[in-house]
This record gives C-alpha cells, sequence and structure tokens, in this order.
C-alpha cells in the first residue's frame, strides 16, 4: 500500500491506534524510531547543561553533498554556545518514519525535505509559519523574492529555501560532433531530430549501442520532476481551481512527445524508477539526460556540456527547491530553531554551500559574492541554470500533491510502457476525481 495515498487520513488513523489496544505497538514504533535516530526526537531525555540540542532531520544525497552541509551545521554550533544542532540523516522510507514521529509527538526540530508535502505537513499541524519572524528579519531583502511563492500556502510562508536550482539537458559533446550535429536544439522538434542523429546501431542488430536520449522509467516523483518542464513548455497544467486537471492539451502534448521519442527508437528507458543515474550517460551510451546541476556528472571527468530545455509553446523548465521546516515544538526550542534557519539564509551558508554542492544559492548575496562568482568561471554550465530561473516553474504544494503525484507517475510509466496518452491520463484524472470527491464529502 501507498502509505502516503491517504494522507487525509493519517492522522486520525494513528490517533484511534492510540485511544485503542494498539496503544503499545504504535509506542513501540515511536520508540524504535527514537532509537534509530539516536537523541533525534524530542522525547530523548534533555541534557542539563544549559544548552538547547536541537534535532535536524534530512536526507541529502549524494554522500559528498551530506558532508558539505554537516561541515556547515558544525561551523553553526562552534559559534552559537547555547544552541547545539544535531543533522541526522534519514533514509528510506522517509514519509512514513515522519508521520510517525509527528502524531507521536515526536518530531524533529527542524524538517529538510520536501515542498511538495507542505499540505500534508500542514493538515496535520505539524509546522509553524515563517512569515511573520521573516518579516521581522533584516535577512529577507537578501533572498531572491520569487522563490517564497513555491513554499507559501493558504496565505502563509511554511519553510524557507535551502537552495535551490532546476534542470535542463547534459549533453556530450563529442558525440554531437561525431554526429554532425552544430547546433543544440531549442524546439521539440528539434530535440527529436537530434536524438535519432543520436542513435547508433553499430552492428546492424536493431539494438543501437548508443540512443540519443535517457528517459527515466517508473512512476515516482523524479519521473514526474523530469516531465514536468515539457508540461509547462507546452502551456500545460496538473491543477485548475484546487482541482487534479491531467487530460488539458499540454499534459497530452508533452507526454506524447515523451512516447514519439521512444518510438522513434532514439531513447531509451533508465531502469524503474533510476532514472536520475547517470552511468549509461557517462559511459557514452547514451548521448543526452534530462538532470541538474547536482549530479554526479558535474564531478566526472567525461566532456559534457549543458543546453536548456527545449521549447514548445515557451521556454521553461522546473524549479529543484529544497526547504526547510520549523517543526511544532515549545517556543524555546523553536526560537532556537529560528536562529539556525536564519544561519541557513545568510551569505555565507549559502556560499559555501553552493560552491561545495553545485546547487545555485538562495541569497542574492552570495550569488554576487567573488567567491561564487570565481566558481562559476570554472564551473561555466551552471549559467545555463542561472539564466533558466526566469523561465522556471513549479510544481504545486497543494494538500494532496502526494496522490496527484503518484496518479500522474503512473499515467507517465503507462505511456512509456505503450498507452496512449490520452487513456494514461484519463484513467489518472477518473482515479483522482473519485478521490477527491470522497475528500470533500467527508
Amino acid at each position: 500500500m501507498n502509505f502516503t495515498f491517504f494522507q487525509p487520513q493519517i492522522h486520525n488513523f494513528y490517533r484511534q491506534l492510540i485511544n485503542s489496544a494498539w496503544r503499545l505497538s504504535l509506542l513501540i514504533i515511536v520508540l524504535s524510531t527514537c532509537l534509530i535516530f539516536l537523541s533525534g526526537c524530542q522525547g530523548t531525555a534533555a541534557k542539563n547543561d544549559g544548552v538547547i540540542h536541537l534535532s535536524l532531520w534530512q536526507s541529502i544525497n549524494p554522500p559528498a553533498n551530506r558532508d558539505v552541509f554537516n561541515k556547515l551545521v558544525d561551523n553553526f554550533n562552534q559559534t552559537h554556545t547555547d544552541i547545539q544542532v544535531e543533522s541526522i540523516f534519514i533514509g528510506q522510507p522517509q514519509l512514513p518514519k515522519i508521520l510517525t514521529a509527528v502524531v507521536g509527538n515526536t518530531s524533529p526540530d527542524i524538517l529538510s525535505f520536501d515542498p511538495q508535502l507542505t499540505g500534508q505537513f500542514m493538515e496535520l499541524g505539524a509546522i509553524r509559519p515563517l512569515e511573520e519572524w521573516l518579516d521581522k528579519l533584516p535577512l529577507k531583502s537578501e533572498i531572491s523574492p520569487n522563490l517564497w511563492e513555491e513554499l507559501k500556502l493558504d496565505g502563509h510562508l511554511w519553510s524557507i529555501p535551502l537552495y535551490t536550482s532546476n534542470i535542463g539537458i547534459f549533453y556530450r559533446p563529442k558525440l554531437f560532433q561525431a554526429a554532425g550535429i552544430t547546433q543544440i536544439p531549442k524546439t521539440w522538434e528539434e530535440l527529436r531530430k537530434v536524438a535519432k542523429k543520436l542513435t547508433i546501431d553499430r552492428n546492424g542488430d536493431n539494438q543501437p549501442e548508443q540512443y540519443g536520449m535517457l528517459l527515466p522509467l517508473g512512476k515516482e516523483e523524479w519521473t514526474v520532476f523530469s516531465w514536468f518542464p515539457f508540461l509547462l513548455s507546452a502551456g500545460g497544467e496538473i491543477v485548475t481551481n484546487n482541482h487534479p486537471n491531467l487530460t488539458n492539451a499540454g499534459a497530452i502534448a508533452a507526454l506524447q512527445f515523451w512516447q514519439d521519442i521512444l518510438k522513434d527508437g532514439s531513447a531509451t528507458l533508465s531502469s524503474p524508477e533510476r532514472g536520475y543515474e547517470e552511468d549509461a550517460f557517462i559511459a557514452g551510451r547514451v548521448a543526452m539526460q534530462i538532470t541538474g546541476p547536482w549530479t554526479y556528472i558535474m564531478k566526472s571527468n567525461v566532456d559534457f556540456k549543458v543546453f536548456p530545455i527545449p521549447a514548445s509553446v515557451k521556454p521553461a523548465t522546473v524549479t529543484s527547491t529544497g526547504n526547510m521546516y520549523l517543526m511544532k515544538t515549545t517556543p524555546a526550542r523553536e526560537q532556537a530553531a529560528l536562529k539556525f534557519l536564519e544561519y541557513v539564509l545568510s551569505e555565507k551558508f549559502q556560499t559555501e554551500w553552493s560552491i561545495g554542492t553545485g546547487f545555485l544559492p538562495v541569497n542574492i548575496k552570495s550569488a554576487q559574492s567573488q567567491a561564487y562568482q570565481e566558481f562559476l568561471q570554472q564551473k561555466p554550465v551552471l549559467k545555463v541554470f542561472i539564466d533558466q530561473m526566469s523561465v522556471s516553474g513549479s510544481r504545486p504544494i497543494i494538500p494532496g500533491y502526494s496522490r496527484l503525484s503518484d496518479s500522474l507517475g503512473r499515467a507517465i510509466e503507462a505511456t512509456m510502457l505503450g498507452a496512449s496518452p490520452e487513456t494514461a491520463l484519463k484513467q489518472a484524472q477518473a482515479n483522482l476525481d473519485s478521490i477527491w470527491d470522497s475528500l470533500q464529502s467527508r
């Protein structure tokens, strides 16, 4: 069962368990969660040293990026003797662990997760709105103003941005040169033609040794995320008036385009739910891959460059914004946690974090700093992502996004496996209509 699919019922379900004969079972789960994360739960015995000890749960990957983050946490701890933050990595499955902690009143003080789950956490009453705190913060003027919209819901700001970025198309220049391609594709039709030229069957067995492009196979968020720029470029949407809207012309066109490239034989599918892996690109088995600047490709020794997502109706891409929530705890702990969130937004943190990971800084002064400008000279491909921010859209953060994403992901997967885009999206829409209507009538 997809645990996140029934998120409006999760809170009541657990409350019923607590008040029933299953109280002991849930208590064991919560205690186990605390043990797994060592002293990461609020329920852990407080240390009587006059210092506020905060727990921060994060799932930062790859490990090299996690090391950069933990070093910055250590820097905060060294300069704040009255506050100590413990950074705790949570592995898969992340959401069930978080929800168990929330309903068991053992959540962390700070959570680094996914802005698309804001509606879910808001419905559970697990997070604090931040607009009053932010409005009083002089640092607010240093943060890119367009980032706040993705983090708002129902008139409130529910988290701060840890980083931002977007996705483009990485390509192998040597493979382009060998295929006689001198211009990067700027439209969907040009991308389709380039992908075909880059697909090569050297031994004539109808099994190309080199494909033009890698497309993700799967129904999870990476697939939805990778497809979103094409949806936006076609003028499509997935939500209208807070209701799923998957059968619009733009959504159908974007899904049809992916299927066309696949039917051309110009793309290969990733392993299931592994569309983010770069092995085939690095080995030269595919010439183009949809991903962002956090990718290992940036640190590899292969030749690569990046071009913007080609346009249909308009240029577009999708943001990848990491965020941090202030969890509901106690006034003293929340005030201490806010000091850490202020540190995360600072020029110093953002400069070191961005240089160390490849994500784009959310602080304007950081982006303009000498250190970051020198870094850009060393990594000129980052300019593609910086320039694309002006045409970047975002995935919605409405309550129920996890249900919507799951249904949409299944439609994309079905289309990649041969179903017609219209049929797949109509089925997904019907499933969502049934769920939405039943929830609204409760």
